[in-house]
């Protein structure tokens, strides 16, 4: 689901940054609330980014010999509200971007828009809603959790689907992402109905067994008391190379040259556009998860400890002393 660089006309990435930015600003002051009425709010921060940087490592094969992975956003949602999911997800999806070069940094607006707006505010009102309903909350997470993933993609689809409708080149060629609205809607829907059944029972699940914690019970938070949480992290950490298995690339997730590859199989002139050929290039620290020198495995484990490492320092630096306070 990670746009990645000049698949987005710079116009379709300029116009996402400029709408996240006020969504930014506003997330950063409701956590900023929430920390200071609960000392919990900065290490489940950790824990929330944590688990959706995980989780995203853990790519599926998808239909068509493609690949893709569950968010964790609404996850986050229901643990901590939609707005510390939005922060939570956009810091992860950062450290995908400027560390792994996993999404564009250009396309890092659209990209938090999908994943960490539109997906934990849909899947969250979804769960708050059967949660009213149904009274049991499984129900409520695993179908929050189903449906926030289907919108988010289908989002990412009309991103995508509506380059070649507005940025041609003087021949009519698209100067982006070629795909157009008939084929990146129903493979991304196709897509993320079956893999958010995956994206269901994460969501459920993992909020089951937090909620048997019984954190929210607890005035202070400490490492004992979260350490079942925490070694299910790292459990997720050592288990990340499984991610490997699943061979196949995303859906318009390739370069350039594979995409060409791929163009006639959706019935697609087989043309590289011009607007990716002479577009943004950014060349990641440890690119697609790996450390050179080291096997691919250990690349994959060192970078999944790496993110979370950080993501726990980044939180404690923000709003740490804010509650020391």
């Amino acid at each position: 689901m990670h746009i990645p660089e000049n698949y987005l006309s710079p116009t379709t990435c300029a116009a996402m940054g400029a709408v996240m930015l006020p969504i930014w600003y506003k997330a950063v002051k409701e956590v900023k609330v929430k920390v200071a009425t609960d000392k919990q709010t900065i290490p489940m921060l950790g824990i929330g980014t944590s688990l959706s940087f995980l989780i995203m490592m853990f790519n599926l094969p998808a239909p068509g010999g493609t690949s893709a992975h569950a968010v964790g956003a609404v996850l986050i949602a229901i643990l901590l509200g939609p707005w510390a999911s939005c922060l939570a997800v956009s810091v992860a999806l950062a450290m995908q971007a400027l560390l792994f070069g996993d999404g564009g940094i250009l396309a890092f607006g659209a990209n938090t828009f999908c994943m960490a707006v539109v997906m934990p505010f849909v899947g969250y009102a979804v769960y708050t809603l059967l949660k009213k309903w149904t009274k049991n909350k499984i129900i409520a997470s695993f179908f929050g959790g189903y449906i926030g993933i289907v919108v988010a993609a289908l989002t990412v689809a009309v991103l995508l689907g509506i380059q070649p409708i507005f940025f041609k080149d003087s021949s009519g060629n698209p100067l982006y992402n070629p795909y157009p609205l008939s084929v990146t809607i129903p493979v991304m829907g196709v897509t993320h109905l079956l893999i958010g059944l995956v994206e269901g029972f994460f969501t459920a699940g993992v909020q089951q067994f937090i909620e048997r914690l019984n954190l929210e019970n607890n005035k202070q938070t400490t490492v004992k008391k979260l350490r079942p949480l925490l070694l299910f992290i790292l459990a997720m950490i050592i288990l990340t190379p499984l991610g490997l298995l699943a061979t196949g690339t995303a859906f318009a997730e390739w370069d350039v040259q594979e995409l060409v590859g791929k163009l006639s199989h959706y019935h697609v002139v087989a043309q590289a556009p011009k607007g990716m050929l002479n577009g943004f290039s950014f060349h990641a620290i440890f690119p697609d998860y790996s450390i050179a020198g080291i096997p691919e495995v250990l690349g994959y484990i060192l970078s999944a400890a790496s993110a979370v490492l950080i993501s726990f320092i980044l939180y404690r630096l923000i709003f740490g002393r804010k509650v020391e306070k």
